[in-house]
């Protein structure tokens, strides 16, 4: 009868960073969306119990998102979501617009038919799916979030450089973590008048026709419009814990 061979070294780290990828996904995720909010504090203890992984592999995934900026490590502390604030928004989405400007510049010079394509059935899943009704709503809001990146994505996504693209794709994840807050306080937000559809058909339009300068000023206009509107909610925001305190 042969006896079972004991696992290797090599299995056992195999192990280890499937369950680290795993840990990083779903927290990062939980951050992303909105479930793991600004400020909240992140036990590893905790963690390890709720997604019933190992502690190192939650220990990596944290240091992970520390290097990313989602997670603030604290000396003694452990960690915790990082904040948001006025100037780190602020200065996200000016560097967010100059990349974006710049790889949709190339993209319209780059893209084919396939790029086009591609954008346009981005549009079209982004123009059938509504935008949350209630804060509540989480599922709708991912659902929503999900159709809107892969929108910009496409949009950006011939521009030929992996670099410009991976700046972009980190600006966006960062600029998701404060439009949540948006999407999920619309009901704050009632005066605010806008058709985000017709924003994003109409920078559709724009590319389509290859027309670089009016495709970036109407990406420009509308990152600046979202850009507005979240910054009115954390001063909102801030203005509120003041008064409490």
């Amino acid at each position: 009868m042969k006896s079972e061979r004991p696992p290797r070294m090599s299995d056992t780290l195999t192990d280890i960073r499937s369950q680290a990828e795993r840990a990083y996904q779903r927290l990062r995720g939980e951050i992303l969306h909105g479930d793991l909010m600004p400020g909240e504090r992140l036990r590893a203890n905790d963690l390890q119990d709720r997604f019933q992984l190992g502690l190192t592999p939650i220990r990596e995934a944290l240091m992970r998102l520390s290097s990313e900026g989602l997670v603030s490590a604290e000396t003694h502390r452990g960690s915790r979501v990082s904040e948001t604030s006025l100037p780190e928004f602020s200065d996200l989405m000016a560097t967010r617009r100059q990349i974006e400007r710049l790889c949709l510049t190339q993209a319209i010079a780059r893209g084919d038919a396939a790029w086009e394509a591609e954008i346009v059935a981005a549009m079209h899943l982004l123009s059938r799916t509504p935008l949350p009704a209630s804060p509540d709503d989480r599922e709708a809001a991912a659902l929503w979030e999900a159709h809107h990146r892969r929108f910009h994505q496409a949009l950006v996504s011939a521009c030929g450089s992996d670099w410009l693209l991976r700046f972009w794709s980190m600006l966006a994840d960062h600029s998701e973590r404060y439009r949540k807050l948006r999407l999920l306080h619309r009901h704050e937000a009632q005066a605010e008048v806008r058709d985000v559809n017709s924003e994003h058909a109409a920078i559709m339009d724009a590319v389509l026709a290859r027309d670089a300068d009016k495709a970036c000023a109407l990406l420009d206009a509308h990152l600046a419009a979202t850009e507005t509107s979240v910054l009115r909610l954390l001063r909102a925001g801030t203005s509120e814990e003041e008064t409490a305190g």
